[in-house]
């Protein structure tokens, strides 16, 4: 008996919570439909995008910036003196300134790989002016277009390329320019050395 009293006042109890929140959801609707209430919201919302701006408008004065994580991780791999830099833009912009910006990389890349060879001398400027047996291992160095040249941007942005790692040539040490180069450096260059590619105007060698 007392069990069925019981599931009674339950079910009653259920129906008034019931009717309880429906009452309540009604009366926030009525509420968000209020002209007022819509205002009251939409100069919240104008608040918080004031106060946003605010805070856009502080971090860029105050020198703050959004660095993209492989930038902050794009590190120089040369750090050459001005001398080397000087001599490495010359000799790019002397043997390639006619080439595409890729073509100038690879004479930038022929250039630091032999610095990083043991057969080769240890700065920029030492391999630019090398000479064996009274032979310039760089033509410009001899005929004036070392000294004469005028560095173009497209150049610099080619040397830095190479100064920040990237190397497209393969390991390349030597190169020549087939059509102008004469015979006997070019049977010198096919019997001792490993054609790898062409490129341009350039033919490239290990």
């Amino acid at each position: 008996m007392y069990r069925k009293y019981i599931v009674s006042f339950a079910l009653a109890a259920m129906t008034l919570l019931t009717s309880w929140l429906c009452a309540r959801e009604l009366r926030i609707n009525r509420t968000a439909a209020d002209p007022a209430f819509r205002i009251a919201y939409l100069d919240d919302s104008l608040a918080e995008d004031r106060h946003s701006f605010a805070w856009m408008l502080t971090s860029v004065s105050s020198g703050q910036r959004v660095v993209d994580y492989e930038v902050l991780e794009h590190t120089m791999k040369y750090q050459l003196s001005d001398k080397d830099y000087d001599a490495l833009l010359r000799i790019v912009e002397a043997e390639a300134g006619g080439e595409d910006q890729d073509g100038k990389l690879l004479v930038a890349n022929v250039v630091l790989n032999r610095v990083n060879s043991e057969i080769f001398p240890d700065s920029v400027l030492d391999v630019v002016m090398q000479r064996e047996q009274g032979i310039a291992q760089f033509s410009p160095t001899v005929d004036g277009r070392y000294q004469s040249v005028r560095v173009s941007e497209d150049t610099v942005d080619a040397v830095e390329r190479a100064l920040y790692g990237e190397d497209i040539s393969q390991g390349a040490l030597y190169f020549c320019a087939r059509e102008k180069a004469d015979t006997e450096k070019l049977q010198w260059f096919d019997r001792k050395l490993t054609r790898l590619f062409a490129y341009g105007s350039h033919e490239f060698f290990q």
